[in-house]
């Protein structure tokens, strides 16, 4: 992270709130030493002001100058009203917002409720806001609505043994990791749905974003990344490292074929036109598609750029509806331009398969919903169809030249068998010729002795 990104925190303490919440609900001493170095791992620290009636303090002041804390008198009304006070510690924040425009993270540590419009008018400037405090004496809204809660309950678990005999007895509630699993889930789909790597840092920006009081310690991780191994223990989740960078995948997203698709990548769930219209998932035939037996494997017939070759022709020259398409839609598609297209004959394992490779190209993007079923989405390359390359136009001259080879042999042998019966015929001819002069003599040579008989006579 450079220093431009870096965040530039000012904290804002209601000592009043946060300690007299932490000693009735914890049975602890507020430290501030705990908050300070808790907000060190998000950046550097560069103001630091508590609001109280530090006459009252007792020992906290000295605690509080030692970790150059500035702190702010503030004097009750006879009747105990503190509001002035808290509209001071708000005033003060929005003036270090406007003078102080290189300041781009704020820090209220309490959880009085009044300080909810400060926090959305520091979001409005575009800052980012924390808030500090306990989990049962913050108020709700006030967790809800920043970027994130820190809860005081978390810093003490992780403090350890370092705190003093009174604090080491508070006991933290562990929340159960198998409830973590839904929100990681969608954090990750909104990572995908985004076409952004899901690597650890994100995940957690991503996580907060969805529940401001998101936090790993809560569920007795020391650290963000030992919360995803624990995720990977139970098999949900599964971190790789990826040139340097961790990156988080779901275990479901790996097995996703035999899970939510079927053997060849056909969705279960229905569409949602099927679903508008009331109809459930749809059934399928345990031997294929629509009822339908799925043959065997076909020969290999082509390589697997021809593949997606003839599957973007296809997606050019059908009718789409829209987009995004289901696998059904997409299976349809395909029947309606070349029923006799096959994946497997080009190499590919599934409808999927080619999906997937068709999206490393571009031509597509394949996603899936909250429930899992895949989606086809339109690409950035067009789809028209792709010209032929050189050694294909070869090949198929190649093919032509052996067709008419052949033709131009079959051609011979018919000229020759004719040749051969056209001799025959003339043969014939001849023959009939000589048997018709043979008569012609004969006849004559009748006639002739008849004229010598008539002679005769």
């Amino acid at each position: 992270m450079t220093r431009d990104e870096r965040l530039r925190i000012a904290v804002f303490i209601d000592f009043d709130n946060i300690e007299i919440g932490v000693k009735n609900t914890l049975n602890a001493s507020f430290d501030a030493g705990l908050v300070l170095e808790a907000l060190k791992e998000r950046g550097e620290v560069v103001s630091k002001t508590a609001y109280s009636d530090w006459q009252r303090a007792g020992n906290y002041s000295r605690n509080l100058t030692q970790h150059a804390i500035k702190m702010v008198q503030r004097n009750l009304t006879p009747g105990g009203d503190k509001n002035g006070a808290d509209i001071n510690l708000a005033l003060d924040a929005l003036e270090m917002a406007f003078t102080h425009p290189h300041i781009n993270a704020f820090v209220i540590v309490g959880g009085d409720s009044d300080f909810i419009s400060l926090v959305e008018k520091l979001k409005q400037y575009d800052k980012k806001v924390f808030v500090v405090g306990g989990r049962q004496f913050t108020s709700v809204i006030m967790q809800r609505n920043c970027h994130e809660f820190i809860a005081y309950e978390n810093l003490l678990a992780a403090s350890g043994g370092s705190r003093r005999p009174a604090e080491r007895g508070v006991r933290v509630e562990r929340v159960p990791i198998e409830q973590a699993i839904p929100l990681v889930t969608r954090g990750l789909k909104v990572l995908a749905d985004r076409e952004v790597s899901p690597q650890l840092g994100l995940l957690k920006s991503t996580l907060l974003q969805l529940d401001s009081t998101f936090s790993e310690r809560s569920y007795g991780a020391g650290s963000f990344r030992d919360f995803v191994e624990k995720l990977e223990k139970i098999g949900v989740v599964k971190l790789q490292e990826v040139k340097g960078s961790l990156l988080v995948t779901l275990v479901d997203d790996e097995r996703a074929d035999s899970v939510a698709t079927g053997d060849e990548g056909e969705a279960v769930e229905a569409t949602p036109a099927a679903s508008a219209n009331g109809a459930g998932p749809r059934d399928r035939d345990a031997n294929g598609d629509n009822g339908r037996p799925r043959s065997a494997a076909p020969a290999i017939v082509g390589t697997h750029a021809e593949g997606i070759r003839e599957f973007r022709r296809i997606l050019a020259t059908g009718e789409v509806r829209r987009w995004p398409m289901y696998l059904r839609n997409v299976k349809q598609l395909i029947r309606q331009v070349n029923a006799d297209f096959d994946e497997r004959a080009y190499g590919f394992a599934n409808l999927v398969d080619l999906l997937r490779a068709a999206a490393r190209e571009n031509i597509l993007r394949v996603d899936r919903d909250r429930q899992g079923v895949v989606r086809v989405f339109q690409g950035t390359v067009p789809l028209e169809v792709p010209p032929k390359k050189i050694f294909d136009i070869e090949d198929e001259l190649a093919e032509e030249a052996a067709r008419a080879a052949a033709d131009g042999n079959v051609e011979a042998d018919d000229a020759s068998a004719a040749g051969a019966g056209g001799g025959s015929e003339d043969d014939d001819t001849d023959a009939a010729a000589d048997a018709a002069a043979a008569r012609e003599a004969d006849e004559a040579a009748v006639d002739a002795a008849t004229g010598a008989d008539d002679a005769d006579v």
